[in-house]
């Protein structure tokens, strides 16, 4: 363990909030600082690590905050920030050295953009000029200069995926033929921590990125590969200023359009390292460089195994960087269409479970059996596997064993039942049955149905929105009929119970 901490600014972001998990892994002590506490409480690690409450601007708050820190990481940006970002990032650049200089900070570590030899975007300038600061605070600085950063959660990734997703057919302008040299957040991450143990004597900027050119529309239509839709059809048009752009890229996808202007504004600088000095101190990443393809496969990897209901469901800890985090803004991760509906039936928690787990085969759906019959033979003729499989114990279900169009994905007996959709979709989706007491009322229990959709491509967006008039008769006529099932079982039961009774 470092006897001196290693302070992350910006921890509630992208980048910081996958940084710290790392550092803590790698042994050392870690600080968050943050202009409110509550932003951080809320992350997976927030137990492990110490917060600070401290504005970038404010001198004395800074200081305190850098006070006993070794490794500081400046990972501050205004970008969407309005007209005046540039002002605010200088003021808190100037800021953040001078407190890190007073408190005896033995590096600072700073991630930023390329700063290609051309016109740079108001973005890019500012994340240079930042740089300049740092470089000049003199503390020892490590200025990572990294492009477009492939990863679950990032802003430029998002963008990528929803644009790609959502149109098969698609305009660019001429941003669509710029050159990235794109690069995996796992290897962000590696340059990020390794970066801390530089010598003394190295103060400087090194470009990093991974190990492939691209253009944009390369980058596309390789996404569009490795997740497996269509080929995308890509017109390239000779004007479409950022603005337009930008507009055209809020409409399309859910990035805010504050931030959507500053990444196309950004995308007309060619972004592609300019030497590879950072080899001579940091050893590459453990596999190497990871590709695009690989990166765009690690990031979309919660969307094609089998445990993504699990990682939605839950706000477990991400098993690697590329995951989405919990605290991932509403727009990052891709597109997941739920229904949710809760139940609560006249039944004991048992009998309500009963009814769940014998769902399917000859007992059906329990909601309009014309619907599901329908849907059955659709699939066959589509080259499915229809309702012809049934299920092979009618009252018991085991992890992996097929019911209907169904596999059994997840069981926790009495709990929950999660099963994963193996009929023809444009997309991925899953049902999940919850059973739960109901606040200690051992006669009455709750049942938590969900149905989720992971749309592949706009076939995938239209599938789920023609379909969204009949939920209420599908899915709300499950969740009736399972508890009307459950309590009408208890009634029997209990006839039974007083027959026994009165023979006996």
């Amino acid at each position: 363990m470092s006897e001196r901490s290693y302070l992350v600014t910006g921890a509630s972001g992208y980048i910081g909030g996958r940084l710290v998990p790392e550092l803590l892994d790698a042994g050392h002590r870690v600080r968050c600082m943050a202009r409110s506490a509550r932003r951080l409480r809320d992350h997976p690690w927030a137990s492990r690590v110490e917060v600070v409450e401290a504005d970038a601007t404010d001198p004395d708050a800074t200081r305190r905050a850098l006070e006993g820190v070794a490794v500081a990481y400046y990972l501050i940006h205004a970008i969407g920030g309005g007209s005046g970002f540039a002002e605010t990032d200088r003021r808190a650049a100037r800021t953040f050295a001078a407190a890190a200089r007073d408190a005896g900070v033995r590096r600072l570590v700073y991630l930023g953009g390329m700063n290609p030899d051309q016109e740079l975007s108001p973005h890019l300038r500012s994340r240079a000029e930042v740089g300049e600061i740092m470089l000049d605070s003199g503390v020892p600085v490590t200025w990572l200069r990294a492009a477009v950063i492939i990863g679950s959660g990032s802003a430029s990734f998002e963008m990528l995926r929803h644009l790609t997703e959502r149109l098969p057919v698609m305009v660019t302008p001429r941003w669509g033929h710029t050159r990235i040299q794109p690069i995996a957040i796992r290897d962000v991450l590696h340059y990020l921590v390794a970066s801390a143990a530089l010598p003394g004597e190295v103060s400087r900027g090194f470009d990093i990125g991974g190990p492939d050119v691209l253009t944009y529309e390369e980058m596309m239509r390789r996404y569009a590969a490795v997740a497996g839709l269509r080929r995308r059809l890509i017109v390239p048009v000779p004007v479409l200023s950022p603005w337009l752009s930008s507009l055209w890229v809020g409409a399309i996808t859910p990035v805010p359009g504050g931030l959507a202007r500053p990444l196309v504004e950004s995308l007309r600088n060619e972004v592609v390292c300019a030497e590879n000095d950072i080899a001579a101190y940091v050893p590459p990443p453990p596999e190497g460089a990871t590709g695009f393809d690989r990166s765009v496969a690690l990031a979309l990897r919660r969307v094609r195994e089998t445990d993504v209901a699990t990682r939605w469901s839950s706000a477990s800890t991400p098993g690697a960087p590329s995951d989405p985090l919990p605290t991932d803004p509403d727009w990052a991760g891709g597109s997941l269409y739920t229904d949710e509906r809760t139940r609560r039936a006249h039944a004991p928690p048992e009998r309500l479970w009963e009814v769940v787990e014998g769902i399917g085969g000859e007992r059906g759906w329990y909601s309009f059996p014309l619907a599901w019959r329908a849907r059955g033979v659709i699939d066959r003729l589509v080259g499915g596997v229809g309702l012809r499989r049934g299920r092979r114990d009618p009252r018991r279900l085991r992890a992996g064993e097929a019911v209907d169009f169904w596999r059994v994905e997840e069981i926790e007996p009495g709990r929950l039942l999660r099963l994963r959709a193996e009929m023809r979709l444009p997309g991925l989706a899953w049902l999940e049955l919850r059973v739960d007491g109901d606040d200690g009322d051992d006669a009455r229990a709750r049942l938590t149905q969900r149905a989720l959709f992971h749309p592949r491509g706009l076939a995938g967006h239209a599938y789920w929105w023609a379909f969204r008039p009949f939920h209420e008769v599908v899915f709300g006529g499950m969740s009736r009929g399972i508890a009307r099932a459950a309590e009408q079982d208890t009634v029997t039961a209990g006839h039974r119970a007083s027959a026994a009774r009165r023979e006996g």
